[in-house]
């Protein structure tokens, strides 16, 4: 079942599958058992021959629009997408994804493991991120972002929703939104993801979080939203610091030694750098 589900039962494709396993050492036959023997969990997982991918990558075409629609959304989210971001767009957008993703795993051009809907290849993601035109796009990782945003605001023990919602938000196009509270807004988002980020002492992706949060902030932020602005210099070069970047650690001291209103609020910097 496993073999047919990422071959589509093309002979060549199996042949090819076959070889490769047993090379990996993943399918051998056993002198003692007299039978062959794989192991069927690591099959499962791995990835499927770029044939196949090629086979795949043309044959998304081929479905229906509610199986290619729900492909582009889950490309949105990269290589793999948790069941629970998808619980929150069909609640609180009103699309039906499941079925549709259900069916695009029985095809073979997804992977269903545990609560994970993975792309059996990346270029299969690729092909069906492709397929949306770029200020569409940019359109559905913004409305995607807002959706799950609004979501953690009601249940703030969930990171991975809140990482996964920032994210898609920082992908959206927002050189359209000129308004300084919406743009404040994103920026206290990506100070919430950071934090989350440190706290879990992972702090290249604090940084990029924070960095995000600054470049959303409006031209006279030092005056217009002092306290925010201070908040996301001070982390950024907090984990400049701890990554041992030093070369971004300097341009964002300069920043705050410029901006800061009170010795007292560049202690921080000036402690670090």
């Amino acid at each position: 079942d496993i073999a047919y589900h990422k071959t589509k039962g093309n002979p060549l494709f199996l042949k090819r599958l076959m070889i490769s396993l047993s090379k990996d050492g993943l399918l051998r036959f056993s002198l003692s058992r007299r039978r062959w023997v794989w192991d069927e969990e690591k099959i499962q997982s791995r990835k499927i021959p770029d044939d196949v991918a090629t086979f795949l990558t043309s044959a998304i075409f081929k479905l229906s629009p509610d199986v290619q629609n729900a492909l582009c959304t889950l490309s949105c989210f990269g290589a793999a997408t948790d069941e629970a971001v998808i619980d929150v767009l069909e609640t609180d957008l009103g699309v039906n994804l499941k079925n549709a993703l259900e069916y695009a795993v029985s095809e073979g051009f997804l992977e269903k493991v545990d609560r994970n809907y993975q792309f059996s290849h990346d270029r299969v993601q690729e092909a069906a991120y492709n397929m949306l035109g770029f200020e569409h796009r940019a359109e559905m990782h913004l409305k995607y972002g807002i959706a799950l945003c609004l979501r953690t605001a009601k249940n703030d023990n969930d990171d991975s929703l809140l990482f996964t919602a920032v994210n898609q938000i920082n992908r959206g196009n927002l050189s359209e939104i000129s308004d300084s509270n919406h743009r404040s807004m994103i920026a206290s988002l990506n100070l919430q993801a950071g934090k989350k980020a440190m706290s879990m002492s992972d702090f290249g992706l604090a940084l990029s979080f924070f960095e995000y949060g600054s470049s959303f902030l409006c031209k006279n932020h030092w005056n217009d939203d002092y306290d925010l602005s201070l908040e996301l210099f001070d982390c950024s070069a907090k984990c400049a610091y701890a990554i041992g970047d030093h070369v971004r650690l300097g341009e964002i001291s300069k920043q705050v030694l410029s901006g800061a209103r009170s010795f007292g609020d560049k202690l921080n910097v000036l402690y670090h750098s």
